[in-house]
C-alpha cells in the first residue's frame, strides 16, 4: 500500500472520530455511524496479515514433511509462484524458477531410495509481511548403491501469503558430499 493511500485513510479516520465524538453531543446515532465509518477506515488499511517467526517454523515443517513424502503438489504451495532460486556449486552459478526448483527436487527423487530431506532455520528478522532467514537444507539418498548428501545454505526471503509463509528469493551455496 502506497504511503500517501495510508496516510489519506488515516486522516479520514481521525477526522471521522472527530467528528463522531463532536456530534455525540447532538445526535448518539449519527455520532457512532460516522465513529465506526472512520475507524472502518484504519482498519481496512492495516494489512491484512503479517509475518510471525513461528509462520517461519510452519514453513520449515511443512518443507520438510513434503520433501520427504515427495509430495510435489505440496511443496509447490510453499513456493511463490515469482519466486527466484539462485544455486552456486563449485563456482558454476543457476537461477531457477518455482518449476525449475521443483523439477531438480524430482531430479533428485527419481530411481533413488531412502530420500531424506531435514531443513533447520535461524536468524530470523521479520519485517512486515516478509522475513529473511538463515537456512540450511540437507538432502541425502541412495542410487545405484551410492549416497549422495547435499547440503544447501541459504539466504532466504519467506512471505505470507495468507494462508501460510512461502518461499520468495533464497540465495543459496550447494555442497556435494
Amino acid at each position: 500500500m502506497k504511503k500517501s493511500t495510508a496516510l489519506f485513510s488515516a486522516t479520514l479516520a481521525i477526522i471521522g472520530v472527530y467528528y463522531g465524538a463532536k456530534q455525540w453531543l447532538k445526535n448518539p446515532k449519527v455520532a457512532r455511524a460516522v465513529g465506526v465509518m472512520g475507524l472502518s477506515g484504519v482498519m481496512a488499511t492495516a494489512p491484512a496479515y503479517a509475518m510471525s517467526e513461528s509462520a517461519v517454523q510452519s514453513f520449515a515443517n511443512a518443507m520438510k514433511t513434503s520433501a520427504n513424502a515427495q509430495n510435489i503438489g505440496q511443496l509447490s504451495v510453499l513456493i511463490d509462484d515469482e519466486a527466484v532460486i539462485s544455486l552456486t556449486r563449485q563456482g558454476n552459478t543457476a537461477t531457477l524458477n518455482k518449476n525449475g526448483y521443483l523439477q531438480l527436487l524430482q531430479k533428485s527423487w527419481a530411481g533413488s531410495k531412502d530420500y531424506r530431506y531435514d531443513i533447520a532455520i535461524s536468524d530470523v528478522v521479520v519485517s512486515g509481511n516478509q522475513a529473511k532467514a538463515q537456512v540450511k537444507i540437507t538432502e541425502s539418498w541412495v542410487k545405484n548403491d551410492k549416497k549422495t548428501t547435499i547440503t544447501t545454505v541459504s539466504r532466504a526471503t519467506l512471505q505470507d501469503s495468507g494462508k501460510n509463509a512461502v518461499l520468495l528469493r533464497a540465495v543459496s551455496q550447494v555442497t556435494v558430499e
